[in-house]
């Protein structure tokens, strides 16, 4: 059997270990002074005898910080803020997602605080021998422990009691958040580029992504230990299926970071067409002066060393998705912009860019397996589930058909392109894309920084300089990229084609397959492999058209 990285389990299972701490309750119920130390020394103790126990599986593989950078793209913490070499100010803050959680423990972070902090320490920060911390990075799954016939779920490494944990409303607003991004505002142009019958497509990619979604619920209960979509891909594949799947998720989440620019820059520039800027011969349009804005703007909360306040903020992204949807719905019928467009019913040619533009909408399984360990009743995850794909998937269809039915063969690559400047359902629009990027551009882009930072050698680990260097670079490097290709509709069809195909429709029922071997019937296994060849399919078609029509724009 290949070696997870979470094998090594922190609860507290052995007779022998049961009896030490009773031993250690007894002490503390002989002690007088029974206050707050006494309850973190409690924990302490147990903690150093799991550490003292010999590990015989390697816990340390990147990524380490998967866990805790994704419940913060997700979910929504309590806020504190504080930046990256601010020696005073909090770490990471924690999330609902992963604040108590019961089932199981994520590897990522278990030795991440006492082994290689992913930010810089301070002195206060520090975590003494003989002292737990009150602070902590963001917690996963916790051991419990029973302690004054109360069972305490413990924040590995800082004995912290917490209590916790995400709600079926909750879950499904994560869900949503996650699932309903900016993807909707391509709908309307997947529909001209597809035609009628390519919502089709959109239905069948809902229940394929719906199907694999419920095998990565399966993958996660083979084994008590796996808490993460890498963890999937180490048990299905050896340490090389993690690392690669970890790759293909954090350049999803960074190609996704180079739309944001591109976004911003199409949507401010419709605001203001004539903003531009000279200096000394050299000359910005309206798309790149507003693109390098966006960069800059949002370069400080990158640097950010507590992002649970983005989080926070973040969530209202489902808002702003019902928000631009109502807005359009307000146009066509209130404003009278109306309905009149017959549209084309097949589009062959350019059908392959409506099949990434679709598939990118369903680009939710990296952060499917957090919810599910996060949740307080697991077993109502396959109704969370259907609840999120069915509400996005009317959110999309209805979108889609009012969108071309509104603008036609005229529709844009966004909606709010095309949406009439003077009326004020259309600025409402247009604004609540705007803001919405500017919450979550950090959070999309922190997995990905952390995961860098994990590579640093230890000697710079309590260095300021790095991570910031580090998270500047990344930024620059997406206004580069979005400069260079800004093309909204054709690098989200990429996006889609390209990579969210292999991690919603080709890497679940192949990590089903080689988790489960032997015990998955034969129709179940022709099913799994009837979704892999459309996902292959789906992907060699959509990455082909998608690549081919961005090298004819740039020749343009």
């Amino acid at each position: 059997m290949k070696n997870s990285v979470s094998d090594q389990s922190f609860c507290i299972e052995s007779e022998d270990e049961e009896e030490e701490v009773e031993k250690l309750e007894d002490n503390r119920h002989g002690e007088d002074d029974a206050n707050e130390n006494d309850f973190y020394t409690y924990f302490s103790s147990a903690e150093n005898l799991q550490q003292n126990k010999p590990s015989s599986h390697h816990t340390s593989q990147w990524p380490q910080s998967y866990r805790q950078s994704i419940d913060l793209y997700s979910s929504v913490p309590s806020p504190t803020i504080g930046f990256l070499g601010t020696p005073t100010l909090s770490r990471l803050g924690s999330s609902f997602l992963s604040s108590s959680l019961t089932r199981r423990f994520t590897p990522e972070t278990l030795h991440a605080p006492a082994k290689k902090p992913l930010l810089p320490l301070s002195l206060d920060d520090e975590i003494q021998p003989h002292k737990c911390s009150t602070h902590s990075l963001v917690p996963s799954r916790k051991p419990s422990v029973k302690f004054d016939d109360k069972i305490y779920e413990v924040d590995h490494g800082h004995g912290i009691p917490l209590g916790r944990q995400s709600s079926y409303g909750q879950a499904v607003m994560n869900g949503i958040n996650v699932l309903c991004g900016v993807g909707i505002l391509s709908t309307p142009y997947a529909a001209k580029e597809g035609g009628w019958l390519g919502l089709i497509i959109l239905l069948t990619f809902a229940v394929l992504s719906f199907y694999t979604g419920l095998l990565l619920r399966q993958c996660l209960d083979s084994s008590p230990e796996l808490a993460t979509y890498p963890d999937i891909g180490q048990k299905a594949f050896g340490a090389a299926g993690r690392i690669t799947l970890s790759i293909i998720l954090y350049v999803e989440l960074y190609a996704s970071c180079v739309d944001y620019i591109i976004l911003e820059g199409d949507n401010l520039s419709s605001l203001f067409p004539n903003a531009h800027l000279s200096l000394g011969g050299f000359e910005l349009s309206s798309h790149r002066l507003f693109c390098l804005m966006t960069t800059l703007s949002v370069l400080p909360t990158v640097w950010l060393r507590d992002l649970s306040v983005l989080s926070y903020i973040s969530a209202g992204g489902v808002f702003a998705s019902f928000l631009v949807v109502i807005c359009l719905f307000w146009v066509g019928l209130v404003d009278q912009v109306g309905f009149h467009n017959k549209g084309t019913p097949l589009n062959l040619a350019t059908l392959p860019v409506a099949v990434g533009l679709y598939g990118f909408c369903y680009s939710g399984h990296a952060v499917f397996p957090n919810i599910y360990t996060s949740m307080a009743e697991p077993a109502k995850f396959n109704s969370v589930l259907l609840s999120c794909f069915g509400i996005c998937t009317l959110l999309y269809a209805g979108t889609a058909v009012m969108g071309y039915k509104m603008f036609g063969e005229a529709t844009e690559s966004q909606f709010t392109l095309n949406m009439p400047k003077d009326l004020i359902a259309s600025k409402i629009a247009v604004w609540a894309t705007v803001v919405n990027p500017f919450t979550k551009y950090a959070l999309t882009l922190s997995p990905v920084a952390m995961s860098l930072e994990e590579l640093l050698p230890s000697r710079h680990l309590k260095s300021h300089i790095y991570p910031i260097l580090i998270r500047t670079l990344l930024v620059m490097s997406t206004l580069l990229v979005g400069l260079s290709v800004p093309f909204f509709g054709l690098v989200l069809s990429l996006i889609g084609s390209l990579l969210t195909m292999l991690v919603t429709l080709i890497l679940p029922p192949a990590c089903y397959l080689s988790i489960l071997r032997g015990k998955v019937g034969r129709i179940q296994a022709a099913i799994c492999i009837i979704i892999i060849a459309v996902g292959v399919v789906s992907s060699a078609f959509g990455t082909y058209s998608a690549l081919t029509k961005i090298v004819e724009n740039l020749r343009k």
